[in-house]
């Protein structure tokens, strides 16, 4: 298992649908386990295939554990709590989903995202309230769950991912341009920094 770095827009790979996986061996146990350590070491919520230069329909997520409701449904409000634990103390589930497909959506939710491919770019996007969502596991077995709240805008989030749009899309041409102006900045920002840093270590040799 290792962390895998974590390619940033405007990469080509962010912008192409992913394709299915067909086959359930060692490699994609292999990505599988890499993208679980790489989301853990950015800090990130979620995590599709293509951020980390791989094209195939999969994304890890963190989850709360589900809470005894009733209703079969994980029980997430939205709010943006600590991930670390849910509102129990239990630890999150780390979820796979493998060739993951969206069957039923209800309701609406906004919520400020984030992106790891989009460092510091944070906006607020209307998404479903609560989705269900049918996909395979490492093996291949199918399975089904449904998501509110944060969880189910992390989904959403994701299988853009996969079929090649980003977050950004979903916002008013207006405030596209303006995310994309601020990144922009924040990227030529970060590569003089680099750049000072890289200077500053070949003086010191």
């Amino acid at each position: 298992m290792a962390s895998r770095p974590i390619v940033e827009f405007p990469h080509p790979v962010l912008k192409q649908r992913c394709q299915e996986v067909a086959r359930f061996d060692g490699a994609l146990w292999s990505l599988l386990d890499d993208m679980k350590e790489t989301m853990a070491d950015a800090d990130g919520l979620g995590l599709a295939a293509n951020q980390v230069a791989v094209s195939w329909r999969v994304f890890t997520m963190l989850v709360p554990v589900p809470h005894a409701n009733g209703d079969g449904r994980d029980n997430d409000s939205g709010k943006d709590n600590d991930k670390d634990q849910d509102k129990d103390g239990a630890p999150p589930e780390v979820l796979e989903l493998v060739n993951p497909v969206v069957v039923g959506k209800r309701g609406e939710i906004r919520f400020e995202e984030g992106c790891l491919s989009f460092p510091g770019v944070h906006e607020q996007v209307l998404r479903a309230a609560e989705v269900d969502v049918t996909f395979q596991d490492r093996h291949g077995a199918a399975q089904r769950r449904s998501f509110g709240g944060v969880a189910a805008v992390c989904v959403q989030h994701e299988l853009d991912h996969l079929d090649g749009v980003t977050f950004l899309e979903r916002l008013s041409p207006l405030k596209r341009r303006l995310a994309l102006r601020s990144y922009q900045r924040a990227q030529l920002s970060r590569q003089l920094e680099a750049e000072d840093d890289r200077r500053a270590a070949a003086r010191a040799r």
